[in-house]
């Protein structure tokens, strides 16, 4: 670009700097101008990103139509999809009318979308399927509408942090990023920072009828060595301080640190707080997870062995076949005599089978108390309540499985 040319623009908007990073912004939008391709200035707090959207539009073949800057951030999270998008009479509280919303109002023009990074993770799908189809559905409505919108967005915040703590959509971020600009923080500007601080000095003098303040060498040194957080915003609030407080208007160092913040929070790089979305990296989090399913796999591979234990046990009852049958044990001699009702046998091999089993049953309630009631419960819960598929899947006789039943209070 022309330096000219460059001038001209500097002056219609209002523009005060000349380093190199902020001429090659001026130079990068206003070729990105003529075109619909979506922009997405990145920047700290108060580095001036509103001014380039403005720049785009005016510059563009729509700068005839509709501009409209929206701050996402300031819109609540319940409202900001009617108040993109639109809705339709009755689909919420209060929507007593039909809206069109910013896109449909926009329709041929240009949104600004300041702090896209606030967006919810509803709304940016919704935001991802405009800029690839221009297709939008209101609040409420039934039907698709069309719209022909340019976008430029905006954000103070690191884009990559969010997608990874999963705030913001990957996609959404590269369809946002066909054409990036890096706005410079005000530090990295040189010689800008006392441009700027005489541009602010002399549009104080002119509305309040004052002398305008005017910084000396060691002053200026001081203001381009300072770090600013706050940016051209910071800078022009001090401006204005000194202007109204400052009994002097030959401005020293001295007279100057009287208004610049020294404490070391203030000169260390602004970092972005959220309340809900915040700025961390979850680590505390992820640390809680960890633990929880490290013990969760002890857990499990503790029940594996003691089932694989179990399995190997019944194997070697089962193959054991009795070569004699054995007497029935006396009967246990109790304080209290107590009348029992034998169950009736309907055949030899009935009353041999039964005397068998005996043992076999001791010696699965001894593994199963190995393994307690909770296999029994998941037994039951994987069956569906069914005992005979539960004592299958356990490997044991359903007569023992009733006694466990019966012993946990699992009968009812």
């Amino acid at each position: 670009m022309k330096t000219s040319e460059l001038q001209n623009i500097k002056q219609r908007y209002n523009i005060v700097g000349n380093c190199d990073a902020l001429n090659h912004v001026l130079d990068v939008a206003l070729q990105v101008a003529p075109t619909d391709l979506s922009v997405l200035i990145v920047g700290e707090s108060g580095v001036g990103k509103e001014i380039i959207p403005r720049v785009i539009h005016d510059n563009s073949p729509r700068r005839r139509e509709k501009y409209f800057a929206i701050n996402c951030g300031s819109i609540p999270e319940g409202t900001i999809d009617s108040e993109l998008f639109g809705h339709v009479k009755g689909s919420y509280t209060g929507a007593i009318n039909d809206s069109p919303g910013y896109f449909g109002v926009a329709n041929k023009g240009t949104l600004f979308l300041d702090e896209v990074g606030e967006l919810p993770l509803a709304t940016q799908a919704r935001l991802l399927r405009v800029l690839e189809t221009g297709e939008y559905i209101p609040v409420g409505a039934t039907e698709v509408r069309k719209t022909d919108v340019r976008i430029v967005a905006a954000t103070n915040v690191n884009i990559r942090q969010a997608i990874s703590e999963g705030r913001f959509r990957e996609d959404l971020y590269y369809r946002l990023n066909s054409i990036p600009i890096q706005m410079p923080p005000l530090r990295e500007r040189g010689e800008d920072i006392i441009l700027l601080f005489r541009l602010f000095a002399l549009q104080m003098a002119e509305k309040y009828k004052m002398d305008r303040v005017v910084l000396d060498e060691g002053a200026k040194q001081l203001l381009m060595h300072y770090k600013w957080p706050g940016n051209v915003r910071q800078l022009k609030n001090i401006t204005e301080q000194i202007s109204v407080l400052s009994p002097e208007r030959n401005i020293t160092a001295q007279v100057l640190s009287q208004f610049i913040p020294q404490d070391q929070e203030s000169t260390q790089l602004a970092t972005i707080h959220r309340e809900g979305s915040g700025d961390h990296s979850f680590e505390n989090e992820r640390e809680i997870l960890y633990k929880i399913l490290f013990e969760l796999r002890g857990n499990v591979n503790d029940m594996r062995r003691e089932m694989s234990a179990l399995k190997k046990q019944l194997d070697d009852v089962q193959t054991s076949k009795p070569t004699t049958v054995d007497p029935l044990p006396a009967p246990t001699t109790y304080p209290t005599p107590i009348t029992q009702h034998p169950t009736p046998v309907a055949s030899v091999e009935d009353a041999i089978a039964e005397e068998y089993v005996e043992p076999e049953k001791e010696l699965e309630s001894l593994n199963l108390n190995d393994l307690g009631k909770q296999m029994l419960e998941k037994a039951l819960e994987r069956n569906h309540g069914n005992r005979k598929k539960a004592a299958q899947e356990l490997g044991i006789s359903d007569r023992t499985l009733y006694r466990r039943l019966k012993q946990y209070g699992l009968d009812q």
